[in-house]
């Protein structure tokens, strides 16, 4: 399991900002728009950047932590949502259709088996039928790990083959904002108590029980603290899968729209592996989700939105994506001050 990332070349950073400048419009007045057009550019290094095929991969996986009391929702719920998403009846499958783009559903783990109908419209790369509970061992193997991260790898790079350049990644998961909140913990340093918060809709009570149990798992971890290490004593099938899909995204120089708190918790642990991964990142929205504010902070990451969401599935991305697509169509389409006839009086 080898990816190498680079970072982009900035010698076209100069041609970009000129070009942008030179748009009919005074210096800056179309803000993020600019930097996200300047962003896009360095990464697919043309003053021309496209956007081929928008692709949101969801991955879905059970959580053994999930049956110590950490979410009000039992594990069959993930399986009902994922047959709800390839019934195009989920709240990702709404907006990705309004804008476009092409989702595929991700059988990572998930507890329990679908029928012949169903699993001809879902991608099976189950690792097992969920994790193990982290709280008094590691959530999964080395092997598994290390697998699901090649999986997710190849997802991405088969995506890439069929012309896919820009793409964003969601989860579904009941219980899996713990394994996100404990790998926020270990990298970011941040306590548990900001970590950890509400998730599917836990009360206070329920969101003190939560903090608890992961406290009370962290006296079981007693290992290298190693990103993939972390990541196999903490995480989820899903969310290994989704470290690997950054890295593989990245790898190809793909734009990757970045969703909320569990998609975050895997890119903390990618970028642990490949820093340079980070520069081919837009981060698409700040979840509700308590934590992901500061997880954001420690990526020095600016989020489009923040519209007070914090349903996953990728659903950020998706409501994202046009203001991406906007940078795109004003850096090709809008006139230069020459082209248009315009003074410029700078």
């Amino acid at each position: 399991m080898n990816f190498k990332v680079d970072k982009p070349n900035d010698e076209i950073k100069n041609q970009l900002a000129q070009k942008i400048d030179n748009k009919t419009k005074p210096p800056g007045s179309l803000g993020r728009l600019e930097e996200i057009a300047k962003k896009i550019g360095l990464i697919q290094q043309t003053t021309e950047p496209q956007l081929s095929t928008p692709t949101i991969l969801v991955f879905s996986g059970d959580h053994g932590i999930a049956t110590e009391g950490v979410s009000p929702f039992p594990q069959e719920v993930t399986q009902q949502m994922v047959l709800n998403f390839i019934n195009e009846g989920a709240a990702i499958n709404v907006f990705a259709k309004q804008n476009g783009i092409d989702i595929k559903v991700i059988d990572s783990g998930v507890k329990g088996d679908f029928d012949e109908t169903s699993k001809q419209k879902i991608i099976n790369l189950k690792i097992a039928e969920g994790t193990k509970s982290f709280l008094h061992g590691p959530a999964m193997t080395n092997e598994q790990c290390n697998e699901a991260i090649q999986k997710g790898a190849e997802m991405v790079q088969e995506c890439y083959e069929n012309g896919c350049n820009v793409i964003g990644f969601g989860e579904m998961g009941i219980g899996n904002t713990s394994p996100s909140a404990m790998l926020m913990h270990l990298i970011t340093g941040e306590p548990l108590e900001t970590c950890a918060g509400k998730g599917t809709g836990l009360n206070s009570e329920g969101v003190s029980k939560k903090r608890e149990i992961l406290a009370e798992s962290l006296r079981h971890y007693h290992q290298d603290g190693s990103p993939v290490e972390m990541l196999t004593h903490f995480g989820g099938f899903e969310l290994a899968m989704i470290a690997g899909a950054f890295l593989k995204a990245a790898e190809n120089k793909m734009t990757i729209m970045v969703d909320g708190f569990n998609v975050t918790a895997a890119l903390l642990v990618a970028q642990k592996i490949e820093p340079n991964v980070l520069e081919y990142c837009i981060f698409a929205h700040q979840s509700d989700e308590k934590g992901h504010q500061k997880m954001l902070q420690h990526l020095n990451a600016e989020p489009l939105l923040h519209l007070g969401m914090r349903l996953g599935e990728g659903t950020g991305a998706a409501v994202a994506y046009p203001l991406i697509k906007a940078s795109v169509n004003f850096l090709n389409k809008m006139a230069s001050f020459e082209e248009a006839g315009v003074s410029n009086t700078e």
